[in-house]
Formats: structure tokens, C-alpha cells, sequence
């Protein structure tokens, strides 16, 4: 009887975890073994250069300032995206007035902002970055940040955006932001969902203020849940591709100032044909985001909180 319930256990795991090795760690073996070797696509054309593509990735300038840019987008875009939507998740379920026969409720309105919020995230990022490409767009006519900042008379704060090179990483990192923030709203308010209302009501009562009651209740609380929010939230800004490669000039630029890893893979990858050189900046990807990951559950953990 016991090994029978052990065969039905492995007649569920075994086809599911072929599926996952064919599927996700093959590549990712592939992927290794291309980076050995200086193949151009053709086949045939591989040949064994073992260690040489990381030699030349390790002094490629080209490849540090695109990691560069990525490590600023890590740094900036989780802690701006999750630091938001807890903020507007908290006050769309806690951080109302005080109503009759209610000590703690949302702002008035909170369905409605809830789904303002999380509307970008039915939209295709191409179609986020085609939007915000026309938003920045420098010409004081057709610009629509441009015209409305000489409507309201802030003519002196016109600017080229994604045409300078000290601001147009940050335009992009704002736009991941406001992408991706209604995501966690939705998250955070979930999680909150789950806590308590008499932790609140009485924290309340004890005269606890708004910025207390986030401190030392939410945040403690939701802890788990922020912390695989900036996984998850650290690997796109990692990523940052399709937002790169469609609102920056010529593709990274101007002048390399937005260039960011995944980018530079694919540049050179399919523009200059070096597959193995780009399987090799596909496997540094892989160990930087590895690295943050483990280093943010790492440092991150904190003592599970019942209740």
C-alpha cells in the first residue's frame, strides 16, 4: 500500500518536472554552453572559445555602463513603486475619516481609485511606451508635457526628456513606475484585506496616529508580502527592454545614457550576429539577478508576525 501511494505521487511530479527541464532548465544549460563558444547563428559556425566571451564582457566598457544603468533602475524603481502603493493601498482601506458606527475605513471613492490605479496593467507595455514616447515628445506643440508645461506658464521647465542624456533614464524609470505601481496597489490592498479590523479599531482607540498605525501594524504585518514585491519588482527593473529599446533614442541612447543590459544582449545578439558573446551577457544577467534575489531575502528577512 505504501509503495503504491508513492507511484500515484510520482505519476503527478514526474510529468510536470519533465515539462519544467525540457521547458526552463534546458535552456538555461543551452544558454551556458553557447557562452563558451563564439558561434555567429550559422549552423556549424560554433566554435569552442571557453572562458574568452566572459574575459571580453569583464573589459567591455559598453557592457559596465549598461549594468551601470540597470543597478540605478534597481536602486530607484522598487523602492518608488512599492513605497507608493503601500502608501495609496493604505489609504484606500485604512486611511479614510471616520464614519458613524465605522473606525476604519478606506478614503471615499477607493473602488473607483483602485481600478484608475490598476488600469496599466491591462495595457500592453508597447502601448505604455508608445503613450509616454509622445508624452515626452520635446516639441512644445506636440509634446504633451511640453505643451502643458507652457499652458501653465513653466515654459523654463521645457526640456528634450528622452533627448537628454543627464534625465532620460529617469523619464523611463518614471514610466516603469507609474506602470507598475496599481499592480501592488492591488497587492498591498489584498494583503491588508487579510488583517484584522480590531488590530486597527483598537490601535484607534488608543489614540494611535495614521502614521503609527502604518508603522507599527501594516508594515510589520505585510512584511512577507513587500518583500516578494521587491523580487519581483527588482527583476523588471533588471529587465527594462521593451521600454528601453521603443522610447529611447536609437535604441540606448542618446549617447548610451539609457542602454541597459537586456539591450545590449539583444544588439548583440541580432545586429552584430556574436550569439555566443550575448549568451555570455544572458548568463551575467542571470547571476546579477540571482544575486539580488538571494541578498534581498537575505537581508530582508524578518521574524514572521502572527495574528
Amino acid at each position: 500500500m505504501q509503495h503504491g501511494k508513492y507511484r500515484f505521487i510520482a505519476g503527478f511530479l514526474v510529468p510536470p518536472l519533465i515539462v519544467y527541464a525540457v521547458f526552463v532548465v534546458s535552456p538555461f544549460v543551452q544558454a551556458f554552453q553557447i557562452s563558451l563558444t563564439d558561434w555567429s547563428g550559422l549552423v556549424g559556425s560554433a566554435r569552442f572559445v571557453g572562458a574568452d566571451n566572459f574575459v571580453r564582457l569583464w573589459e567591455s566598457d559598453e557592457f559596465w555602463n549598461a549594468l551601470r544603468h540597470n543597478v540605478y533602475m534597481l536602486a530607484f524603481v522598487p523602492l518608488v513603486t512599492l513605497a507608493l502603493g503601500l502608501f495609496f493601498a493604505f489609504m484606500l482601506n485604512v486611511g479614510g475619516r471616520r464614519r458613524r458606527n465605522e473606525v476604519v475605513t478606506g478614503v471615499a471613492g477607493a473602488r473607483f481609485y483602485t481600478f484608475v490605479f490598476f488600469f496599466p496593467q491591462v495595457i500592453s507595455i508597447t502601448i505604455i511606451a508608445v503613450i509616454w514616447f509622445n508624452i515626452y515628445n520635446p516639441d512644445p506643440d506636440d509634446g504633451m508635457l511640453n505643451s502643458l508645461l507652457g499652458a501653465v506658464g513653466l515654459d523654463g521647465l521645457q526640456n528634450a526628456w528622452l533627448g537628454e542624456k543627464s534625465i532620460a533614464l529617469w523619464c523611463i524609470s518614471a514610466v516603469m513606475v507609474w506602470g507598475h505601481v496599481g499592480f501592488y496597489v492591488v497587492l498591498f490592498s489584498a494583503a491588508m484585506a487579510s488583517i484584522p479590523r480590531d488590530i486597527y479599531e483598537a490601535a484607534l482607540l488608543d489614540g494611535a496616529s495614521r502614521h503609527h498605525t502604518f508603522f507599527r501594524i501594516t508594515l510589520p504585518l505585510l512584511w512577507d508580502t513587500v518583500q516578494t514585491g521587491w523580487v519581483y519588482m527588482g527583476i523588471i527593473a533588471l529587465d527594462a527592454f521593451a521600454l528601453v529599446q521603443i522610447m529611447s533614442v536609437n535604441m540606448g541612447g542618446p549617447d548610451g545614457a539609457t542602454d541597459v543590459m537586456p539591450l545590449r544582449l539583444y544588439l548583440t545578439a541580432f545586429r552584430d550576429s556574436q550569439y555566443g558573446y550575448a549568451a555570455a551577457m544572458g548568463v551575467a544577467m542571470l547571476a546579477v539577478t540571482m544575486a539580488f534575489a538571494v541578498l534581498t531575502l537575505r537581508f530582508a528577512r524578518r521574524e514572521r508576525i502572527e495574528y
